[in-house]
């Protein structure tokens, strides 16, 4: 059986060795540069894991598509930065900060053709099904982040509603890695289909708990500046929640505060704040955050893999709800 260390490794040197095409170097230093900028890894992390329960060998037959996966998931953060204007992206600036829109939108381009040649690297035999997976995949997530532009211009937003978008925008690329690394690794179709409930009940874990990090997190541990989603009015878990909770009417003024300036910002943010700590929808999302994490774990039982590799799922989501949960 692969041990986690080996995983360890392998994405270090995996992502350490990554190489793009060199010129021009406007297109392709942005890529580079995501990729240096690091994160953790998550999807390819789970790629590999799940491969592991069935597999003593990490080949290149899983590691080019778990690569891919990173490589797509950095793809869509270029372009959802410049939607969300957003500044800091782990800690660094964003790349359309850096460079510009034109070069963040086109360099975002390539680097979603550069992850579907990877997953083309899977096994022959796979390959069908796997750009399947992948192609549904990434359609899914480009739905997802329109729902979520549609909601700016919403009022109210249905829980349901919410869920269903970062459903798509965030839980189906991790579903997606859970089940690539059980079909390239030949797990029967049952487990592909846990593991991918598995990985979609996590990803609305995570988004849940990036939500309550965005308020509630230090910036020194979340990688980007705290209050973002309030200064943009942006339906996260806490204000769908809130306004489920209180009405447009309770939280209409706090959301329509100025955030010409800086202190204009941290106004806001401290108002939004308060009205949330005063319905308790922090506390809330963290009870969200663990109900959704105990029934992933409830799908890696099913499995019936063994205590050993249910406890190796059961570190992985520790680790990706450890921030919050």
């Amino acid at each position: 059986m692969i041990q986690e260390s080996h995983i360890e490794a392998a994405l270090k040197e995996l992502f350490e060795n990554l190489k793009f095409s060199k010129e021009p170097s406007g297109l392709y230093d942005p890529l580079r540069y995501m990729i240096e900028i690091g994160g953790k890894r998550i999807r390819p992390r789970l790629c590999l894991t799940t491969y592991a329960l069935y597999k003593d060998d990490l080949t290149e037959e899983i590691l080019s598509p778990a690569a891919a996966l990173e490589v797509f998931h950095s793809f869509t953060l270029i372009h959802d930065d410049i939607m969300d204007k957003a500044d800091v992206r782990r800690g660094m600036p964003t790349v359309y900060r850096k460079w510009d829109e034109n070069t963040a939108i086109l360099s975002g381009d390539v680097m979603s053709i550069e992850s579907y040649r990877m997953i083309a690297k899977a096994p022959a035999k796979a390959v069908p099904a796997v750009l399947e997976l992948f192609s549904n995949t990434a359609a899914q997530v480009c739905e997802g982040q329109q729902y979520d532009m549609d909601f700016e211009d919403m009022e109210l937003v249905p829980m349901a509603d919410y869920l269903k978008m970062i459903g798509l925008k965030t839980a189906v690329l991790i579903a997606c890695s859970a089940k690539m690394g059980a079909m390239i690794a030949g797990a029967s179709d049952k487990d592909a289909d846990l593991l991918y409930k598995f990985g979609y009940d996590l990803g609305l874990a995570f988004q849940i708990a990036d939500d309550w990090l965005d308020t509630y997190g230090d910036p020194a541990v979340f990688g980007k500046a705290i209050g973002g989603d309030i200064v943009n009015n942006k339906k996260s878990w806490l204000l769908t929640r809130a306004l489920e909770k209180a009405g447009a009417g309770a939280l209409s003024e706090a959301l329509a505060m100025p955030v010409e300036t800086e202190e204009e910002k941290a106004a806001k943010i401290a108002t939004v704040k308060k009205i949330y700590d005063s319905l308790e929808v922090g506390d809330e999302a963290v009870r969200e955050i663990q109900r959704y994490h105990e029934q992933a774990m409830q799908y890696a039982s099913q499995l019936g893999l063994g205590k050993i590799r249910y406890e190796m799922l059961h570190r992985y989501a520790d680790m990706l709800l450890g921030r919050r949960k």
